[in-house]
């Protein structure tokens, strides 16, 4: 990955706001943290290009059905609606793993190697985003199959870190 920037530590009220997000399904605070994805877009200390894409991390298979939405795929639906926004691109696809988030730090760095692939055209510049970074495994997937697809450079951006 080229660059990755963090905008929230993962504690306190910030947690609180992530938790009601994401596990009280309170899509009230999207448009709040879609607002700050796009504000961090200005925090790297390299410019992005115009021809840079917004690619949302995808999924694990069987979460839309288990828990009844996607909190990423939330934020990208938002984003999509700002103008002025690096347009939102869809073209990563996550094969059947373990959830990241029962996992240790050890097991996190391996559990998603070869479990994220491009199902599109890749960009030649991407930004990923999530919602949550611990030891940046997701990203780093994410990053591989987008460098592997073809991607020039691959930029992280998450809203908060453990």
């Amino acid at each position: 990955m080229d660059l990755r920037t963090v905008i929230f530590p993962y504690t306190g009220i910030y947690q609180e706001v992530l938790r009601s997000y994401k596990f009280g399904r309170h899509p009230g605070l999207g448009n709040f943290l879609a607002e700050k994805i796009q504000e961090g877009l200005t925090l790297f200390s390299a410019p992005i290009s115009r021809e840079a894409v917004l690619v949302p991390v995808p999924p694990r298979p069987g979460k839309l059905k288990k828990t009844g939405w996607d909190q990423i795929e939330y934020l990208a639906k938002l984003l999509s609606r700002y103008g002025s926004a690096p347009p939102v691109y869809r073209c990563l696809e996550r094969l059947p793993s373990q959830s990241q988030k029962e996992l240790d730090k050890k097991s996190r760095k391996t559990n998603l190697l070869g479990r994220i692939r491009c199902v599109r055209k890749v960009p030649q510049e991407a930004i990923i985003f999530d919602d949550v970074t611990t030891t940046g495994s997701t990203l780093e997937a994410c990053a591989s199959a987008l460098k592997e697809g073809g991607a020039e450079k691959v930029y992280g951006l998450c809203l908060f870190y453990a």
